[in-house]
């Protein structure tokens, strides 16, 4: 027979503890994806991250390559997207606790 009880929210998988980005001088991440995100979290807010840098660089075709910090911007954006797919990639397994 089959178990209607739903999973409990421990059991999704979650995020790896993942720094990216730019370091300060003494080699510390600026930014990083905390450990413990709900995968599911985490991947919608990297959907939103990804639908920022087309609208961005969507733009940027539009009026030029001459605005740098645009181009800062949508660098930006995918890097962090990509940093957050990663940290749910790098822990597919559920998480045993919360």
């Amino acid at each position: 027979m089959n178990d209607l009880t739903p999973d409990s929210p421990q059991d999704y998988p979650r995020t790896h503890h993942n720094p990216f980005g730019i370091r300060d001088a003494d080699d510390h991440p600026l930014f990083c994806i905390t450990e413990g995100i709900r995968a599911e979290d985490a991947l919608a807010h990297a959907s939103l991250l990804l639908k920022g840098a087309y609208e961005t660089t969507y733009e940027l075709t539009d009026i030029g390559l001459g605005h740098s910090g645009l181009l800062w911007s949508a660098l930006h954006l995918v890097e962090s997207a990509k940093a957050l797919v990663d940290a749910v990639a790098a822990n597919p397994q559920p998480a045993a606790h919360a």
